[in-house]
């Protein structure tokens, strides 16, 4: 397969994904990832395999006057990078926020995505105060590690219950299978 053959295979894989994201279809996003997939993300640190397409599931699942818009999508045979803008209600406090992103990926072979990371245009502390109105306010005076620590335990506080879900039915297989 030619160079050109794999930068338009990544190109859709970006796309698909995007437009999966639109139509809030976790399984849809999950499924470009590859099973040993890496995410970070300043909210939710680094997730691995499934717990990124837990993290999609959690937030597709709340989200609320919902939109999204993406561009500058482009790939070539390792590596790809988009654009989006996602606006949408806070579940927590009923406030709008909008999410300006620099998403960036690796590919594989299999034409998944192998890595994915997220960079707000802003810094954290914009969305933070955006979307906990005084409480986001209060949190950005603290110090910068400190804050990024305490963001990313409320962005995976809602993704581990998914995950801890998840790791149950499995156990609960593989328990009837062993019978």
């Amino acid at each position: 397969m030619s160079d050109e053959d794999k930068r338009l295979i990544n190109n859709a894989l970006i796309t698909r994904f995007y437009e999966a994201f639109n139509r809030l279809d976790a399984e849809a996003m999950a499924a470009c990832y590859t099973d040993d997939v890496v995410f970070s993300d300043p909210v939710f640190g680094e997730l691995r395999g499934q717990q990124a397409g837990d993290m999609w599931r959690m937030l597709t699942s709340r989200a609320k006057d919902f939109s999204l818009t993406f561009d500058s999508v482009r790939a070539d045979e390792r590596t790809g990078a988009a654009h989006w803008v996602a606006t949408y209600l806070f579940s927590k406090t009923g406030n709008t926020v909008i999410n300006d992103i620099q998403a960036r990926f690796g590919t594989a072979k299999s034409a998944n995505i192998t890595t994915s990371s997220t960079c707000g245009a802003g810094p954290v502390r914009h969305w933070v105060s955006k979307a906990c109105c005084w409480v986001g306010r209060l949190l950005c005076r603290t110090p910068s590690v400190s804050r990024r620590r305490t963001v990313s335990r409320l962005g995976r506080q809602g993704v581990e219950p998914l995950i801890e879900s998840r790791l149950s039915r499995q156990t609960d297989l593989l328990s009837c299978l062993k019978l």
